[in-house]
């Protein structure tokens, strides 16, 4: 499922902002975004992660501000020295105006280089961790909030869907007694055309073995208790409050297979409509519960 959160935290040393966007997937796959020295923290973000999501990629971004006192600031002079160099050229070659100047010179310390990069990473990872997870916590409820609203509506649609399966079906449990009767007329109008003019006579035994093999093939009764049994099944999986996908893809599976046999016996044109209506369900389900948790 989809969703967004993000959070701040500021520390006495360092500023905290972690930023979290889930897209679907059939699996859960987390992808960090951070400074170099923060990377290794990937497995610890995955951990957090898990407890609360199962399914989605989750991509997390996380941005850090180390807060110095100024004494503790170790500038580079001689790449501050060349930035300042550059800028004062440019200035004379642009012929800008000394407040324009003042604005370029006043944004260098912003420059990469000016302060080294071992003094952005960190020097204890494990304190700044412990920031890092309650912030990231904090992102997480918010993305949570935004799941369970997509998933609630997604609920209410798989319900939906699964409720006009219920009357595709009903309809068909009525046309199942009707389709024997109506082979076993058109079967003996047929055979009294071809016999007319004829003394030939009609076995009744013949027209039974013959309505039987048609009824034995063309048999869905099975298919439909099945069938029946899993919407009622998915029905109250769907009441469940967590770890409903895994049971919904199985019953679709199941559904899907007891639909596909039911089109391939049906012997009825009806019966075959109501078949694909079905099919057509279903596959809008299978879709949707690929991102259900």
């Amino acid at each position: 499922m989809t969703g967004y959160g993000e959070s701040s935290h500021q520390g006495e040393t360092l500023v905290v902002a972690v930023e979290l966007r889930s897209v679907n997937n059939r699996y859960l796959k987390v992808s960090l975004r951070a400074p170099e020295s923060y990377q290794v923290l990937e497995p610890d973000f995955e951990k957090v992660v898990r407890k609360l999501v199962r399914r989605g990629t989750i991509q997390v971004s996380l941005r850090l501000q180390h807060i110095k006192a100024a004494r503790e600031q170790v500038l580079s002079i001689e790449v501050l020295k060349g930035y300042l160099n550059q800028m004062a050229k440019v200035g004379e070659e642009l012929k800008l105006p000394q407040e324009a100047r003042n604005l370029l010179m006043g944004n260098v310390l912003q420059l990469p280089g000016i302060v080294p990069e071992s003094q952005i990473g960190t020097k204890n990872l494990e304190e700044d961790w412990v920031q890092i997870e309650k912030t990231l916590s904090l992102a997480l409820g918010k993305l949570q909030v935004m799941r369970l609203t997509e998933g609630a509506n997604m609920a209410a649609e798989l319900l939906s869907l699964r409720n006009r399966i219920v009357d595709q079906l009903a309809a068909v449990k009525v046309l199942i007694p009707m389709v024997i009767e109506t082979y076993r007329d058109k079967l003996l109008e047929r055979v009294k055309k071809l016999l007319e003019g004829t003394d030939a006579v009609i076995q009744p035994s013949d027209l039974i073995r013959e309505v039987t093999v048609f009824a034995e093939r063309s048999d869905i009764a099975e298919e439909v208790t099945r069938l029946d049994c899993h919407l009622e099944q998915f029905g109250k999986v769907l009441d469940q409050e967590e770890g409903a996908g895994r049971k919904l893809e199985f019953l679709t599976q199941e559904m899907v297979r007891e639909t596909n046999t039911m089109g391939s016996k049906a012997a009825d044109v009806k019966i075959t409509q109501h078949v694909m209506e079905i099919k057509g369900d279903l596959e809008r389900i299978r879709e949707l519960i690929q991102n259900v948790e």
